[in-house]
Order: structure tokens, then sequence, then C-alpha cells
């Protein structure tokens, strides 16, 4: 049976050349490894080290575990990184976009948008990456200070100040963007990866027995005969993975190839040396389990590799922060999250954008998980789950996708799926043992933020519902007007609304109380699309209702940000004569209160209100001059 090929109105590859201008591919290449595996690229640092201690549960390391480990490490690599993400889940791309709330899109698209299981997914998958988010800059600087103590130990009391400041200094330069630093991520993190296959060959050649490991029954052995201990170990096992979801989430800004080639050409032969290195100096001395990683290099090299391994996590850190930023984009736009502001920081790249209540609140969590937690291995307890977790989201997405949107039969989507979604699954059963050590956290942050995305969301709805019932119809209106004609004003008047159907309420207060109408009026409804952008050529369209009246619809991709007075100067195209200096944009400010019979729990509509206070202004969002602004008051009961 021949299988139908992804649809994609573009690919990735196509994507690429016009996203980023004629950057060539080997630019982009080389770009890839500095935001695309800063993540997974500092996982050598704890993963070996923390799976071996969690074997060994306080006792002495043994052959057979470091053979078990360095095997299910390398076949973690292979399978989930390599086959699930760089062979399959990339292709799953919409408009050369990917991540989590990418793939709910391109779910709903092929599902409905009234699915709540496609929706509930993507909020529990947005809702763990940024869980990740928090723990990725803690663990990394951490485990990457932490080298300062085999330096001289006296430097134990100055991890966590040290590791604090530098925590506060990353948080403190976002604002100005990273677009000049970004420059050199990638060759730095070439340099890093270089190193640590260095590293590891130093010592392969002591013990080269060691590369038998890649034979998978060492670790099917392994977890045969430790029990307990051998899950914990597994648990442990997947950091060496975490960073793999960046791949599908950056590849709107690289493409599917660079990403692939970086992979497959350099960054897994590195990283797989370099455990391989790791294991050898463990057969040789076990004692070493304290730091396998520093202890790979020589005693003079260990100062330059910790400032070289502090600059590492700093660009891997970068690298999640971003992607909370972009990801808080994207999820205001799915009307998942109230409204924000949103900063540029860059005139070239529109993947440079910076949040700044989103940009705080990570730094007083990654804070205070540093001063909780006060080392890289109680913080490797939380790490996995939230990682875990969002895996075993994007392969239950992603067999929506592949049923339903590639059109393969059922049976066939689901052999494919099975085997990521039974291993993910396994992972996250391993993780899930580490809840009581420090797995709760990402939970709960993931469980508040769910929180939040389904009140956001189910209030809105409520709100549109109760606000409709009470709305007049548009066209009747229409037909009063041409009746009874108001006095009338010259220019443009836009009247925003959700509903196209029905009379803003706007509209509505300007006629009550002013008695006035504009010679032109345009009723504008700005809509969220299922893809990442949407061509100046299908952006706006406008039709004539009669009697100086318009409807216009506007539409954005997820990954834009709406901006209305260039929307509106498009449609001199189409003929309709628009004018910023005689335009008047009338916005409906809502005052909403709790009613004691509304659709939601009485805590819920408190939880909506002060999310419904906190979003940025809606003249802010949709970039309109505020002096071309008129709001209007109204009152409303949720």
């Amino acid at each position: 049976m021949s299988v139908p090929a992804p649809t994609q109105s573009r690919s990735a590859e196509a994507e690429a050349p016009s996203t980023h201008q004629g950057s060539s591919f080997w630019l982009l290449t080389l770009g890839t490894l500095g935001v695309v595996y800063g993540d997974i690229g500092t996982s050598p640092l704890y993963a070996l080290k923390e799976s071996l201690s969690a074997a060994a549960a306080g006792g002495v390391v043994t052959r057979e575990m470091v053979f078990g480990i360095v095997s299910l490490i390398l076949w973690a690599l292979i399978f989930i990184v390599t086959v699930k993400y760089v062979i399959f889940i990339l292709r799953a791309d919409n408009n050369g976009e990917g991540g989590t709330l990418t793939l709910m899109a391109l779910a709903q698209k092929a599902m409905g948008h009234n699915i709540l299981v496609i929706t509930l997914l993507g909020m529990i998958g947005a809702a763990l990456f940024y869980g990740d988010a928090i723990i990725t800059p803690a663990i990394s600087v951490l485990s990457a200070i932490e080298g300062l103590t085999l330096v001289n130990p006296t430097f134990e009391h100055y991890v966590l100040p040290l590791s604090g400041v530098i925590m506060i200094g990353l948080f403190a330069v976002q604002s100005h963007g990273t677009a000049r630093v970004a420059a050199f991520f990638g060759p730095i993190m070439a340099l890093w990866f270089a190193l640590m296959a260095l590293g590891g060959l130093l010592h392969i050649a002591d013990e080269p027995r060691i590369l038998a490991a890649i034979s998978p029954t060492y670790g099917i052995v392994f977890l045969a005969t430790h029990g307990t201990a051998g899950l914990f170990a597994l648990g442990a096992v997947f950091l060496a993975v975490t960073g793999a979801e960046a791949l599908y989430a950056d590849m709107g800004h690289f493409g599917r190839r660079p990403i692939q080639l970086a992979w497959l050409g350099f960054v897994l032969p590195c990283l797989a040396l370099n455990y391989f290195g790791q294991g050898a100096l463990l057969l040789a001395d076990p004692a070493k389990i304290e730091n396998p990683f520093f202890l790979l290099y020589p005693e003079w090299a260990l100062l330059p590799m910790v400032v070289m391994a502090t600059i590492a996590t700093i660009i891997a850190s970068q690298a999640v922060i971003t992607g909370a930023f972009s990801l808080t984009q994207q999820a205001i736009q799915l009307g998942l999250l109230p409204r924000m502001e949103i900063r540029w920081t860059s005139e070239t790249e529109k993947g440079q954008i910076y949040v700044p209540k989103v940009n705080y609140m990570l730094l007083l969590a990654v804070l205070l998980l540093v001063i909780t937690f006060k080392s890289s291995s109680a913080l490797a307890h939380a790490y996995g789950i939230a990682v875990t977790g969002t895996m075993v989201v994007t392969a239950i997405m992603a067999f929506f996708v592949v049923w339903r949107f590639w059109k393969w039969p059922a049976w066939l989507a689901a052999c494919v799926i099975a085997p990521f979604l039974i291993i993910d699954t396994i992972f996250l059963a391993a993780n899930a043992l580490k809840i009581p050590q420090g797995g709760w956290m990402p939970l709960l942050v993931g469980a508040l933020l769910v929180t939040l995305m389904l009140t956001w969301r189910r209030g809105t709805r409520i709100l549109f519902e109760k606000t409709r019932k009470a709305d007049v119809p548009l066209n009747e209106l229409i037909g009063m007007l041409h009746k009874s004609q108001p006095y009338r004003v010259k220019g443009t008047a836009v009247f925003m609304t959700s509903d196209p159907e029905t009379a803003p309420s706007a509209l509505m207060h300007n006629l009550k109380h002013n008695k006035i109408l504009h010679e032109q009026n345009v009723i504008l409804t700005v809509r969220t699309e299922d893809t990442p952008r949407v061509t100046d050529e299908e952006r706006v369209h406008i039709e004539p209702l009669g009697d100086s009246f318009w409807r216009a619809t506007m539409s954005f991709g997820y990954m834009e940000t709406p901006n209305i007075p260039r929307g509106l100067a498009l449609l001199r195209k189409q003929g309709f004569k628009f004018d910023i200096m005689t335009t008047s944009f009338f916005v409906s400010r809502r005052s909403i209160r709790p009613s004691a019979h509304g659709g939601m729990p009485f805590w819920q509509d408190k939880l909506f209100i002060s999310l419904s206070k906190s979003a940025s202004d809606a003249t802010d969002f949709f970039q309109i001059p505020t002096g071309r602004v008129v709001e209007v008051g109204t009152q409303v009961t949720v």
C-alpha cells in the first residue's frame, strides 16, 4: 500500500530561503548548534553521573552498570532524538514552523477546533515546556559552576552565589535582544562539541571495550537485573535527551535539513564519543563518579573547561528562554493566554522578541529553584518529568496529524506512533518515581498554567456568548439607520468586534450617546489562522454592506503580532480609500464583574477577571496609534 506524503503548502526547506533572506545552508547548519542543540549539548555535564548515581544508590559503581547506562544513553539518543524527531516528527511542519502549539494547530485543522482533547493536549505540552524553561537554566549553570570545586574545593561556598549572579545577568540582558550575541553562539557551541569529543577520545583508548556498549543488550540486561534501581537510573538516563523538543520547536528558524545534517553529521557523533569516554574513565576508576565529565580533562585544562561549560550552559539557557517568549506569543494568538506586551529586539529577525512579564517570572522561578534545590543533582530529580510529559503529548498529537492531516490509514498511523509512545511512556513512568524528590515542581507549574489557560479560554467564550445575546444583528441595525439617518461626520470609523454578524457595542454606544455616524464605517474582525504566517494577499478582505458600512476581516498567523493600520493600508489595492489621519478606531473596554450564577465557579470567575485586568491594552497590542483611538466602556458579568 502506498502511503500519502504529508500535506504541506510549503516545506521547511522551501521556507528557509525566504525566512532567512538567502542565508547559506551551511551558516544555518552552524546556527543550529547554538540555538537548537544548546540544551542537549550540555547534558553530558550531568546525565551519565546522575544515571550511575541512581543505579549504584550509594554503593559501588560496577562494570555492568557502566556498560548498561552508556548503552541506554546511546540508544535513547538514537531512538528518541534520531528516529522520532530528526527522521519523523520534523516532517510535521506547518508552513515550515514546528513546536507543541504548531502541532496543536495542525491537529485542530485536521480534527476541528471544537475537539477539547486536542486543545488540552496543546495546553499541557505548552505548560510543561515552561517548566522545562525554568529548570534548564538552573541545572545547566549549576552543573557548570560546580566544576570549580574540582579546581579548588574552597570554591564550594561560591557555587550558589555565582550561579545566581549569572542568572540575573542572563535575564537582565534579554531586553536588549540577542541578535548580536547569537551570531557567536554557533561557533562557540561547535568548539564545545569538538572539545567534548576530544575529551572522550582521550579515554576511549584506555578502555576500548566500552565501545561494545553500542549493543542494546547491555541496556536491556541492566534493566532486567537491577529492579527499582534500574527504573530510577532510567529516569536519569532521560536527562541525556532533554532538549530534543528544541529540534522541532526551532524548525521555523533554520529549516528541516540544516537541523538534520547538524545532528547526524556532528552533534550525535560528538555526544556519543563523550559518553563513551566517560564510560571508559569510570571503567578504569569508578571513584571518579564524583564528576566524570570534568575529570576527562587534564588538571591544567579544568579551569578553561569550567569557563567553556559555563558559556555553553548560558547559551543553552538563552535558547530555552527565547523559546518561552515564542511560545507565549503563539499562546496569546491562539487564545490560550491574555494579551501581553511583546517587544521586538531586532529589525531584521522576526523571532527576536522580548516579553517582559514572562522574563521576570522566569527569573524569579529560576532563582527560587537554585535556592531551594542548591545542587544540580537535586534538580535532576525535577528535570526529566517535564520533558517526558511534553514528549508523550507530542506523540499523541502526532497520531492525529498523521491520521487525519496526512491521511494515513488509522492502523498504519497507530503502528508508527505506538513505539514512540510506548518508549516515552516508559521514561515518563521512570521519572514519576522521582516526584517526591522534586518531580512535583514541573507538575505543579504545569497544573497552574493549564488552569490559567483553561480559565482564560472558557471565560472568553462565556463573555462572547453573553455579549452576543444582548447585541443587535448588524444587518438589522443598518436597515434601521437607513430609515432614520443620524448626523454624519467626515472620516472613517473602524469598530473592532469578535463577532462580525452583530453590531459592536462601541458602535451602539456611539449612536446612543453621541448620535452621530461617520461617512465610512468599517466593522473589523481580527482572526488568528492555523498557519504561522499569512501573506499580504490573504491578509485582509472587505465587503460592502450598503449605506456607508463595510465588513472587514483581517487575518494573522499564530507566529505574528497584529498590526491593524498596516493591514488596513492593504485595502487600497482593493479600492477602499484608507487614510490613518482621518480614521478613528473605536475599541470597547469591558469592566467584568463576577456573577453568582455564571458559567464558572466563583474562584474561576475571580481568576478570569484578574487575568483580564492584567492583559495589555488592545491599542498597544494591535499597534493602533493612541491618538486615533476612542475607548467605550461597558460592564459585563461572567
